[in-house]
């Protein structure tokens, strides 16, 4: 089967594609690989494939809190087109898969050679800017029902899975409540059929429900992104 290709990589005109492409290696990314901790230079650039990363803000002494998710719409790197070295956030990889991954220093230099590189990273920082708005926003004011439901349109988005392994444990910490919360949340979307979950194992059964029943966070992130990446 083809690789399923980056959707940041595949917008850039064929001659920057190809060159950005040649100076990339195809990794494998295992569950729960550590990319980058807050204020660490950044090594490489990451465009995700078949994988997806959670970006998690961590205050000392509290446990994180998932502000934004990578897949293959995006990518983790982002800030060297700021002229900035290090990211804020812990960078862990969510879904086990395949990247096209590139040393920074590389990166630097075909950044500097490609405007319609340059041009596709800023658009990519306003995303990644309203992603963590929004988050910030629905972590203060949703439920945690709907919060759910949002954010396993959003795995699933990145997975390309109607079903995903995720445990209770997980959850509360990407979503920064308590268990109990999350099994709640999880039995009442369950109870509407809109998703089955036993174990970890989690399949989405009705998406279009699902869409209904999360918070309106879901659909300005999509829309963020759909009005800005092209």
């Amino acid at each position: 089967m083809a690789l399923a290709e980056n959707h940041l990589l595949a917008l850039l005109p064929r001659r920057d594609r190809v060159s950005l492409l040649a100076a990339c290696e195809t990794v494998q990314l295992d569950l729960g690989e550590v990319l980058c901790e807050p204020g660490e230079p950044t090594r490489h650039v990451y465009f995700p494939c078949d994988c997806f990363i959670s970006l998690v803000s961590a205050i000392r002494g509290e446990p994180g809190l998932e502000v934004g998710m990578v897949g293959r719409e995006g990518m983790l790197g982002a800030q060297l087109a700021l002229g900035v070295s290090a990211i804020p956030l812990h960078a862990v990889v969510q879904g086990a898969g395949m990247v096209r991954r590139i040393a920074a220093r590389r990166f630097r230099r075909e950044l500097a050679g490609s405007k319609a590189l340059q041009l596709t990273l800023n658009r990519y920082v306003y995303v990644l800017m309203a992603q963590l708005a929004i988050s910030a926003a629905c972590t203060r004011f949703h439920n945690v029902e709907p919060r759910l439901a949002r954010w396993l349109l959003m795995t699933q988005d990145r997975a390309h899975s109607d079903s995903f392994h995720l445990t209770h444990e997980f959850l509360a910490h990407m979503l920064g409540v308590r268990r109990v919360g999350i099994t709640g949340a999880a039995s009442d979307l369950q109870r509407q059929d809109l998703i089955r979950y036993r174990r970890g194992d989690i399949i989405v059964l009705d998406r279009a429900g699902l869409e209904a029943a999360a918070c309106s966070c879901y659909a300005a992130d999509r829309r963020a992104y759909d009005a800005t990446i092209r």
